[in-house]
């Protein structure tokens, strides 16, 4: 580039800095003299690195906890760039189908990320060790990922999320907190023997239910499978995007915290508790909760056999 054409850039970049900051009401020769004094960036500091290598601090001494701890954090990260997906979908002022696939390819690579992930859980801390940190963690659970819970609602009906044996009588115009009463998941933290909430499933409601009601009413009319419906019926690339994050979410991501709680805490004779008193044996079996978020776009077979996919691709692996 010659030295003309150089000053000429310049020339065109202060005028659009001179006019974005005018739009402002702001004295743009401030901000350059901030940009004068101002340290360059690092990448430390841009991601900030000593903070986020601060956020673990484990309850014992055993090693494999910070294992757990990390695991866990990532993987609400993740939860968290899926909801950023979600939100631009679901809010777009002018959705298209092309956009529509383009986020629903991020929120199923993440997914799939996850769950090829969930190997370090399985196989990547000491059994024995586990076994002691985890009583240290009491009454927290990974059932109180807020998160996750977002996901669901953002991406079809509440009714859908409705304990399968509660559905009869409700529908998806019923009222929003008969709905949200009896969520599928309340009934994976109650206390095996009594059926009260355990403590678990009391902190998790005080800290989320009033957001989860929130989002659950901001997105009735927008969520995936709202979109889907109102815009997009019958778009075959839409619909098999569709599908296949409901089994990532639905089955897959499930079944990958079965097989870790059966590696840690199954036993014979008797099976151990997990952290929260959560029922995890009847909780994470995608064949007794038949969660599906878009129900419309499987066959009668497929939602019977619901969880099946899973298992098939399970066995496949191993």
């Amino acid at each position: 580039m010659s030295h003309s054409a150089s000053d000429q850039r310049l020339t065109d970049l202060l005028e659009k800095l001179q006019q974005k900051y005018a739009a402002m009401g702001q004295d743009m020769p401030s901000y350059l003299d901030g940009l004068l004094y101002a340290d360059y960036l690092t990448y430390w500091d841009y991601i900030h690195l000593d903070t986020l290598l601060s956020l673990q601090n484990p309850k014992t001494s055993f090693p494999d906890e910070k294992v757990f701890i990390i695991y866990h954090q990532i993987t609400e990260l993740y939860f968290n760039l899926v909801l950023s997906e979600l939100e631009q979908i679901c809010h777009h002022p002018q959705l298209t189908d092309n956009f529509f696939v383009a986020r629903l390819d991020r929120v199923i690579r993440y997914f799939q990320h996850l769950e090829d992930s969930f190997e370090i859980m399985i196989v990547g801390m000491e059994r024995e060790q586990f076994l002691k940190f985890r009583m240290s963690l009491l009454p927290a659970s990974g059932f109180q990922s807020g998160q996750y819970r977002m996901i669901e609602f953002c991406s079809t009906d509440v009714i859908n999320l409705v304990n399968i044996h509660d559905r009869p009588g409700l529908t998806e115009y019923s009222d929003i907190d008969q709905q949200l009463e009896k969520l599928y998941w309340r009934s994976g933290a109650t206390e095996l023997a009594t059926g009260a909430k355990t403590l678990t499933l009391k902190q998790f409601e005080k800290k989320y239910m009033g957001q989860f009601r929130e989002l659950a009413l901001r997105y009735r009319d927008c969520n995936l499978l709202s979109l889907y419906q109102r815009k997009f019926a019958g778009h075959e690339a839409i619909k098999q995007r569709l599908r296949e994050f409901d089994l990532l979410a639905n089955v897959y991501w499930p079944l990958a915290h079965l097989k870790s709680a059966g590696h840690y805490l199954q036993r014979d004779p008797e099976d151990i508790k997990a952290t929260g008193g959560t029922n995890w044996q009847k909780y994470l079996p995608p064949r007794f909760q038949k969660i599906m978020f878009f129900p419309e776009l499987w066959t009668d077979l497929e939602k019977e056999e619901w969880g099946k996919l899973g298992v098939v691709k399970a066995i496949a692996a191993s």
